[in-house]
């Protein structure tokens, strides 16, 4: 892991607030000239650090209004079978996120749809379609209270 700075954090915290910040206006916020903070900011690009730019969209302002943490369980835990698992679930459109678990399920996805329709048909049509799921738990979203896409830097 790349050591950051006080500079490399403080950029970090403003284009995670605003990603359109030019390099001028960051500049002018760190009260440094321009081209360093370019530089800066391409390194942490190059690095990594910052993996993309991206517009965060309001789900129900685009009518996914369903949102569905789903646990999974495997049926085989043999290291092919999981790794045909991710492959096959990074596909499907729905599945926002998807993360490897320790406990009782071996995946927790993140799945966003318009309606209960949707996310039955997703079940049935295209998740239970997976050879290798065992089990699934759905766990449904009534109201979302916290929703942060910056980390503290």
């Amino acid at each position: 892991m790349q050591k950051l700075d006080s500079t490399d954090r403080e950029i970090l915290k403003y284009l995670q607030e605003n990603a359109h910040l030019t390099t001028k206006e960051l500049a002018s916020r760190l009260n440094l000239s321009p081209t360093p903070v370019y530089e800066r900011v391409r390194r942490l690009e190059n690095d990594g650090v910052i993996k993309k730019y991206v517009a965060v969209i309001d789900r129900e302002k685009i009518g996914k209004d369903l949102m569905v943490f789903c646990n999974i369980r495997l049926k085989e835990h043999a290291q092919e079978a999981g790794k045909k698992f991710v492959e096959e679930i990074v596909k499907l459109t729905e599945v926002i996120e998807c993360h490897n678990i320790s406990g009782e399920y071996d995946f927790m996805i993140k799945v966003v749809v318009d309606d209960m329709r949707e996310y039955q048909s997703f079940l049935m049509n295209k998740l239970a379609s997976l050879e290798n799921i065992g089990s699934t738990h759905s766990i449904f979203v009534m109201s979302e209270v916290k929703n942060e896409t910056k980390f503290e830097v």
